[in-house]
């Protein structure tokens, strides 16, 4: 494991919260400072003849090339977990975070990235007939073709409901096509050195040649939270909003987060001293359960933890509720 440079970057306050978040990033992109076609991830670069190179890169990274899997954390009937202390640069637990996966939902931490990055909040999109998927299981908020919202509105739709209908036409809005955001979503994934990363669609639905790792998320995940809007969706616990029909009717969106760690109802809670900022979920056959989460300690330092393929929800919240002991146990 490495842990490079402690420098700290203020990037969001989070309503009533003083979250102090660390940035993961430098101005020297993976994607210019080395051929990330050589390479599996951003990591291994680190012991190679660019090392001097991929310092510069991963300066404000958690990085690690090993598994770190202290006994005390229980994570079984999972396929991958990592916990990453974003205040000291330490990879805190790491099982499989290279192996590539299928992401299901977390696939819109992508989406809601590209979206932030070349849009405003404030823009109107209409809905194309594309919205309308017919996919067993697949998680829809209902827009149908010549619906207008804001882009405001369909984040809220995209990263707490998962709608991925508001996943499709967020796509169209700012890229044309779900190809050509697709596209983007892989140039954005290969800027932050996220190389065992590739996206085939904006919503996480399973498809040919759509993967990423856990490590990959954790990379896309802190680049997100630069934006104080993406802190604020994943933050919140319910949401109501009027858009309008094709002939200009109000219609209503009104959801709760499926991140159960901010439903009191849902039994399940954080370890003590731990708080649960907010986070992603995601599920389907091929996937599993899965769920990336921001917490913070009782100092309010940051930390990204994500676990992919659980076996069913309640063992992933079981096992995510352990790997966030490790957070106290570090301290």
């Amino acid at each position: 494991m490495k842990c490079i440079n402690k420098k700290k970057k203020i990037i969001a306050a989070l309503l009533s919260c003083s979250l102090m978040m660390v940035g993961c990033g430098s101005n020297t992109t993976f994607e210019n400072a080395y051929d990330a076609n050589s390479i599996s991830s951003a990591y291994s670069v680190l012991e190679g003849d660019n090392s001097s190179v991929a310092k510069t890169f991963a300066q404000d990274l958690c990085v690690t090339s090993e598994n770190i899997t202290p006994s005390s954390v229980d994570v079984a009937n999972t396929e991958c977990a990592g916990l990453f202390d974003l205040t000291n640069k330490e990879v805190l637990y790491a099982s499989n975070i290279h192996k590539q996966m299928n992401p299901a939902s977390l696939t819109k931490i992508m989406t809601a990235l590209i979206a932030l990055e070349n849009s405003s909040i404030d823009e109107v999109i209409t809905a194309t007939s594309n919205v309308k998927i017919t996919e067993s299981g697949a998680q829809l908020c209902g827009f149908q073709e010549g619906d207008t919202f804001t882009m405001d509105q369909a984040l809220y739709a995209l990263l707490m409901y998962s709608g991925n209908d508001a996943g499709v036409a967020i796509a169209e809005h700012v890229a044309g096509s779900v190809e050509a955001f697709a596209d983007m979503m892989n140039e954005k994934a290969k800027e932050l050195g996220a190389t065992n990363t590739h996206f085939s669609n904006p919503h996480g639905l399973t498809a040919a040649d759509h993967y990423t790792t856990a490590y990959d998320l954790y990379l896309i995940f802190n680049e997100a939270m630069k934006y104080d809007k993406f802190i604020e969706v994943i933050h919140s616990t319910e949401y109501s909003s009027v858009y309008h029909d094709k002939n200009g009717a109000e219609k209503e969106l009104t959801f709760k987060s499926t991140n159960q760690f901010l439903n009191t109802d849902s039994g399940y809670k954080a370890p003590e001293n731990i708080t649960v900022i907010g986070g992603k979920t995601g599920t389907t056959e091929a996937a599993g359960a899965c769920l990336i989460l921001l917490s913070k300690d009782t100092a309010g330092n940051p930390y990204i933890s994500v676990i992919l393929k659980a076996d069913d929800r309640a063992v992933l919240y079981t096992k995510m509720t352990n790997l966030l002991t490790a957070i106290t146990a570090a301290n």
